[in-house]
């Protein structure tokens, strides 16, 4: 598949999908673009802007969702043209499927919906590439379904991504075997940080432990995963969404720098 100009799966390089976890400010977002632009480049790998202009799925009603579909849009097309680079973001209802892919690159499923198919069919209809996240509760092998869905509405252009499983009660495990099992079925994605959640351990919101976005990451580009996502804030303990799980800019320099060299000793066999 390719997103903008980017190809991803099929040998294609390492692709870093990157971002904020929740659009919470215009000068927030672009510095944020700016500064991963200048990562990226250091570390020679091609890059897509993440970013989410609602987070439908709080825990609490109160929990902040970002500024909506018309500002956060407007923030997107912003980073987009300023930094040129492509730009994903996340839809939680099929009537905003036609509306986002208008302004990004890229539509995303996110996992509790993956398997809506009404969803499905509206961003397979607007031609624009999927990346359809993988629920917690689905085993790899069967999420063929979701992606077939995709296929058979019209969606030429789907990504999958793992970001954990159900552990018990409020936590996530990554079977690696299912990264190989997803490969399969179409290119794949690790969301590294999203898989260090602890789901509602934070009374009403979302635990995570980033010490272990790194160890995630590494194992999973070893395995051979097609694309890296990592969400990144300049102060994570402060982010308004998700916190715990999120690194800084230091931190993601030197886990992509750890990365490269795995992926260029897997080419180099």
């Amino acid at each position: 598949m390719q997103i903008g100009d980017i190809p991803i799966g099929e040998g294609a390089p390492l692709v870093l999908i990157a971002g904020l976890n929740v659009l919470e400010d215009e000068m927030g977002a672009r510095e944020c673009a700016e500064e991963l632009v200048a990562l990226a480049q250091r570390h020679a790998l091609p890059l897509v802007f993440k970013a989410s202009f609602d987070k439908a799925n709080r825990t609490r009603a109160d929990g902040f969702r970002g500024p909506g579909i018309d500002a956060g849009l407007r923030i997107l097309a912003g980073v987009r043209e300023a930094c040129g680079i492509p730009v994903l973001t996340d839809v939680h209802e099929p009537e905003q499927a036609k509306r986002a892919a208008e302004v990004v690159d890229c539509l995303q499923v996110p996992a509790m919906l993956c398997r809506q198919t009404d969803l499905l069919a509206a961003c397979a209809a607007t031609g624009q590439p999927v990346n359809l996240k993988k629920g917690q509760f689905i085993a790899p092998r069967d999420f063929r379904h979701a992606v077939e869905k995709i296929r058979h509405f019209g969606g030429r252009e789907v990504m999958v991504t793992e970001r954990g499983s159900s552990f018990g009660h409020g936590d996530l495990v990554v079977d690696m075997r299912g990264l190989v099992q997803l490969r399969e079925i179409a290119p794949v994605c690790m969301d590294a940080t999203h898989a260090v959640q602890r789901p509602g351990q934070r009374d009403g919101a979302s635990g995570g432990d980033r010490r272990f976005v790194a160890p995630l990451a590494r194992a999973a580009v070893a395995v051979g995963v097609d694309a890296l996502f990592v969400e990144m804030h300049p102060e994570p303990d402060r982010a308004r969404v998700d916190g715990p799980c999120q690194i800084d800019a230091a931190a993601l320099d030197i886990l992509l720098g750890e990365v490269r060299a795995i992926e260029k000793a897997l080419r180099a066999d």
